[in-house]
């Protein structure tokens, strides 16, 4: 992996901060306990304020129709998980309850090093960071939620890309929603993910063939 830091420990792109770099991909260090540092875009962006791909729960490709007909992982409906299930009600039971790399977009996509955060690591985001909702971000015409660490001030930056499902999107402009690596082992045919709009967020399970979006993680 090709590493580069700045000189400062911190420079700006587009609006937010960055701390380095590992593989052609910028990352911000937000001054967490965990020491985990998090990428300045979603992947399938090439800066902060795009959108980015959409991509079901376990899946590493986007797609037109996220529907459960279309889901890599079952058999026609929600019931038939054939990887990731945790009761019977819900399919083949192998109690898997994180992502292998082959199934983690990050680690395909950008390579080995970056990876999907898990539930924990959402958590530890969202409680470390003052959040804003912002209509404009930076004059670029993206809403979007702007989080400025409690730790060192540094900022990141999600655009409210919304969601897909079946051919449709949803809540485009109005909330973000980022996939973890964690499945949701009480309802197995939901994955975790973190979703802000105006007015807060949450951390919670979503049906896996949702389309949301991937935001990567590292440690240099």
């Amino acid at each position: 992996m090709t590493r580069k830091h700045m000189d400062n420990g911190v420079s700006l792109n587009d609006g937010v901060s960055v701390s380095g770099e590992i593989g052609g991909h910028a990352y911000v260090d937000l001054g967490l306990k965990s020491g985990l540092k998090w990428a300045t875009c979603n992947v399938g962006a090439s800066k902060p304020t795009e959108f980015g791909d959409y991509f079901a729960w376990g899946e590493t490709t986007p797609k037109n129709d996220y529907s459960w007909k279309t889901y890599k992982w079952c058999l026609d409906n929600h019931k038939t998980q054939s990887k990731y299930c945790t009761s019977h009600k819900y399919g083949d039971v192998d109690n898997r309850g994180v992502l292998d790399d082959e199934d983690d977009v990050a680690t395909v996509r950008w390579g080995k090093g970056w990876r999907m955060p898990s539930i924990a690591e959402l958590t530890e985001l969202y409680k470390n960071c003052n959040w804003e909702f912002v209509i404009d971000f930076n004059g670029s015409g993206v809403a979007g939620l702007l989080g400025t660490s409690k730790k060192n001030n540094r900022t990141i930056f999600f655009p409210a890309a919304g969601y897909r499902c079946l051919t449709h999107f949803g809540k485009v402009g109005e909330y973000s929603y980022i996939w973890s690596s964690s499945l949701d082992k009480k309802y197995p045919d939901g994955g975790y993910s973190l979703g802000f709009w105006e007015l807060g967020g949450n951390l919670k399970g979503d049906y896996r063939m949702y389309g949301q979006s991937v935001r990567s993680v590292v440690r240099p």
